[in-house]
């Protein structure tokens, strides 16, 4: 689904990333680990779109992505993103934060992702009222909101404690089991054993 070749990435003088090929099969759930400063994160945010590599390919579904005019129109169709912090709007109710990311969404599709959540009783409540590993399972309903064919998340789970940690994990697999494809990057390797795939990113290299 998502290839890599030959990627280089480096800022000022610093070579972060060293000619990194890398294939991403559609439906799976990869988890991308490595020590603070290995260059996860970099590589996270080119597979992402987020940043662009100083040399190399990145190929999505056949499509370079140097040839995509619209980038931004190309990550709202096909990207769903959730971060270490929830990045929620305390003045807003967990179905308006959804309808952020998509205010078409009709308030059965909200239901339907609170639902495999097992959060729609949180429907009405506001981030302040409910937990932090409730918080982030509303961020994964909204990254989901616009059926993204990937979803990237940056160390999802740094800010919950180890049951909330593992419940969020659970939740990516059971989605990759539904046919989204999940790319995770993450320093804790019990919970990366999760995954079907495991890459390793260690100074700039796999």
């Amino acid at each position: 689904m998502i290839t890599l070749k030959n990627i280089c990435k480096n800022y000022d003088k610093e070579l972060v990333l060293k000619n990194i090929n890398l294939n991403i099969k559609k439906g799976s759930f990869t988890a991308l680990i490595g020590e603070s400063g290995s260059g996860k994160t970099t590589l996270l945010s080119i597979l992402s779109t987020l940043l662009k590599p100083n040399s190399g390919e990145i190929i999505f579904e056949n499509v370079n992505y140097n040839k995509i005019k619209n980038i931004d129109k190309f990550r709202q169709k096909n990207i769903g993103f959730v971060f270490q912090f929830h990045y929620l709007i305390n003045y807003l109710s967990v179905k308006e934060n959804i309808l952020l990311a998509n205010e078409k969404a009709s308030l059965a599709e909200i239901n339907n992702l609170l639902s495999l959540l097992d959060i729609s009783k949180l429907i009405n409540s506001y981030p302040n009222e409910i937990s932090g590993g409730q918080r982030q399972r509303v961020a994964i309903a909204r990254a989901l909101i616009n059926n993204p064919r990937v979803v990237f998340a940056d160390e999802p789970t740094g800010n919950l404690d180890s049951k909330n940690s593992l419940n969020v994990f659970n939740i990516f697999k059971k989605l990759s089991k539904e046919g989204v494809t999940i790319i995770v990057a993450t320093h804790d390797k019990s919970l990366a054993k999760l995954a079907d795939n495991i890459v390793e990113v260690k100074d700039g290299q796999l």
